[in-house]
């Protein structure tokens, strides 16, 4: 995991205290809508359901009554509707949900997903033929359509009509359609516009409708699990849609869910926006990204339980399939990285290999960003092709950045923080410089940690947990809150799950309190009894034999007292010195003594491997935030003669026969004392 800046949001003690007395409320409940800025009264209440949110007129979208005229037009004449759907958890949620709805109005209604290997995003030509020869008259786009510009001039020349519905940023040439629904259009007259694709979709129902009713009801399962899978904020109207799909997935009527809550193992539990974003949408996403997307739709769709089971049991053997490729592929990236300095050390990860699964790439891409703290793309090859899917941090809009690189690109699109493209193979390089060049014009982003608030441990009990338990859903825009426990003393630190977690006791003044570290081995944790630490953690219910418990989970952790601000500062001037942008780093802040070099090599003679990063470097030697470039130099030099070698892990280890060595014939060390590479 890269290291991320700590920050603690804000909030304003006297609406806190007004917020709390006036809905008769938790303090700690209104402290964390106040760090969410909710700040008033009438805001509050609709967040924490007391009050009925004002969801959007679906006429105030655009275009939105042209598309209901012609598709009532359509329904009048019995002509074909073809819904075109999108390969993702949200578009195929939205396909089913248009789908369906069509068919209850008595529609003469196919649907159709494009396959993710062979056809790509989006509307193409070939499945436009296809359709055409279904004879359908009208095709409505649900998840996609609004970079269609080709594609909808030529669907007009097959007299065929086009309604777009999409949440994709436009560009600047719209395709010329019977409508384009997009709440991120400038004529939308809308104060919240961040839906998904399925959110436009269920919008795109209640205008048919007349308004929300029971019928559009019933389809905010398939609006709430696409809107969480495509990491939609939760604020405002999609929060609703949400809360109330919920409570549909909890007790489901589509025998594809209960099909795939069993599979999953999820049949016995509540379902959350949490569980179904780690427990429904990686499987609806597998169908497409392993095969074919059309099962997941058939799944959303079949009310036959048997065929649920049998599709639901496939695509969970999928999703198995979808980790062990996303695992392969991610270590051969990630490999790639290290054993290249100008890519290691660049502000853009851009990373390619041969034959890499499209379907994992994304992810893979994720998982680079958590790695790294910086912003990733993946990119595949396959001959003179090649396409790539990226995924950014806060701080850096990547649809600007592939947008400004644009004559590059064969294709691209997407959103702020993640986004796909096209590449001839034999402009990767170009594309890599170019795009890091882009960036070299903005200051640099690091991933943040971001603290609700610090909390006394002596306060770490039962009664914050019903004020949590108001805040729910949980996702973009209204994470599951996070508490600061600082300056915390580890007094014990014991394996538990085979070894695989590990369990601690921590300790400040009297309180004393355990932890729970997901996902790390002992041998792997950097601390030890006795190091003053800083938490950051997230608090859970636990119910046992009829009592309650307060469970907390580590989702971070730091040494004490580091000045995140000067850190920071020096990993920059670190990565400036290693891309040797020479205005950007001090020969003071980088360039270590003997004495510094000698004690990082004896520290890691002492341990016989070095498992961890240059931080823990810095705390393990003494040394404050403001040698971190310093100590990070000293091992760059180190490995560069010899003294020290890095492992395919990445561990730091002596050479089995080591030789004497002169420092000053280190090329980082001669770098920074001439300035030159």
């Amino acid at each position: 995991m890269s290291r991320k800046r700590w920050q603690v949001r804000q909030y304003d003690k006297n609406r806190v205290a007004e917020i709390a007395e006036t809905l008769n409320i938790s303090p700690y409940a209104a402290l964390l809508a106040s760090a969410r800025n909710i700040n008033d009264t009438k805001t509050a209440r609709e967040f924490f359901g007391m009050a009925e949110p004002a969801a959007a007129d679906p006429m105030s979208f655009p275009d939105m009554e042209k598309a209901v005229t012609r598709i009532r037009a359509a329904l009048d004449n019995f002509e074909r509707i073809a819904v075109y759907g999108d390969y993702d958890a949200d578009g195929v949620t939205a396909v089913a949900l248009l789908y369906s709805y069509l068919e209850l109005q008595g529609a003469d209604a196919v649907y159709y997903v494009p396959d993710r290997h062979t056809q790509g995003y989006g509307l193409n030509f070939g499945s436009v033929d296809e359709i055409c020869r279904m004879g359908a008259k009208l095709i409505i786009t649900v998840d996609n359509g609004i970079s269609a510009v080709d594609e909808a001039k030529y669907i007009k020349e097959l007299e065929m009509d086009l309604i777009i519905t999409d949440h994709h940023l436009p560009s600047e040439t719209l395709p010329e359609a019977v409508a384009v629904v997009d709440p991120h259009l400038d004529t939308a007259d809308l104060s919240f516009r961040d839906y998904a694709g399925v959110g436009v979709a269920y919008k795109l129902i209640c205008a048919l409708e007349g308004g929300e009713n029971e019928t559009t009801d019933s389809f905010l399962d398939l609006a709430a699990i696409g809107t969480i899978a495509d990491v939609m904020p939760l604020r405002n109207e999609n929060r609703e849609i949400v809360r109330r799909g919920l409570e549909l997935i909890n007790d489901p009527d589509r025998a594809g869910l209960r099909a795939l809550r069993e599979v999953a193992g999820l049949e016995e539990r509540y379902i959350s926006s949490t569980t179904a974003s780690f427990g429904i949408a990686p499987r609806l996403n597998a169908a497409g990204r392993m095969g074919s997307a059309e099962r997941a739709v058939r799944l959303l769709l079949t009310d036959d339980y048997d065929e649920a089971h049998e599709l639901a049991a496939e695509i969970n053997d999928d999703n198995i399939r979808r980790q062990a490729t996303e695992k392969e592929i991610f270590e051969l990236a990630s490999a790639r990285i290290e054993s290249a300095e100008d890519m290691k050390y660049s502000r853009v990860l851009v990373v390619e290999g041969e034959g890499w699964h499209d379907g994992v790439i994304g992810i893979v891409a994720s998982r680079l960003v958590e790695k790294y703290g910086r912003p990733a793309i993946v990119i595949t090859v396959a001959g003179d092709k090649a396409k790539g899917s990226g995924r950014s941090i806060e701080g850096f809009n990547l649809y600007d950045a592939l947008c400004a690189c644009a004559d590059v690109l064969t294709h691209h699109g997407g959103h702020m923080l993640a986004a796909g493209l096209g590449v001839e193979t034999s402009m990767i390089d170009e594309f890599r410089k170019r795009i890091n060049s882009y960036a070299a014009g903005m200051q640099t982003p690091v991933p943040v940690q971001y603290i609700d608030f610090k909390i006394n441990p002596a306060s770490a009990g039962t009664a914050i947990l019903d004020a949590i338990d108001m805040l729910e859903p949980f996702g973009t825009s209204n994470p599951q809150p996070v508490f600061g426990l600082y300056d915390m003393e580890i007094t014990d630190i014991r394996p538990v799950g085979g070894g695989k977690h590990l369990r601690l006791t921590l300790k400040r003044d009297t309180a004393v309190l355990a932890a729970l570290l997901f996902r790390t081995a002992q041998v792997d944790f950097a601390y030890t009894a006795g190091d003053r630490v800083d938490i950051a953690a997230v608090f859970e219910r636990n119910e046992y034999l009829g009592q309650t418990r307060l469970s907390i989970i580590i989702r971070n952790i730091k040494p004490h007292g580091v000045n995140d601000d000067v850190l920071f500062e020096r990993m920059d001037e670190f990565s400036a010195l290693m891309r040797s942008e020479f205005e950007r780093f001090g020969r003071e802040n980088t360039l270590p003594d003997r004495e510094l070099i000698a004690g990082v090599y004896k520290l890691i003679r002492s341990r016989g491997v070095w498992r961890f990063d240059n931080e823990m470097l810095c705390f393990r030697l003494g040394r404050p935030a403001e040698d971190y470039a310093k100590v990070s130099v000293a091992v760059e030099a180190l490995l560069q003669l010899g003294t020290l070698t890095r492992d395919a892990e990445g561990n730091l280890t002596l050479p089995e026969n080591p030789v004497r060595v002169n420092l000053d014939d280190a090329p980082v060390l001669i770098k920074i004392k001439t300035g030159t590479r």
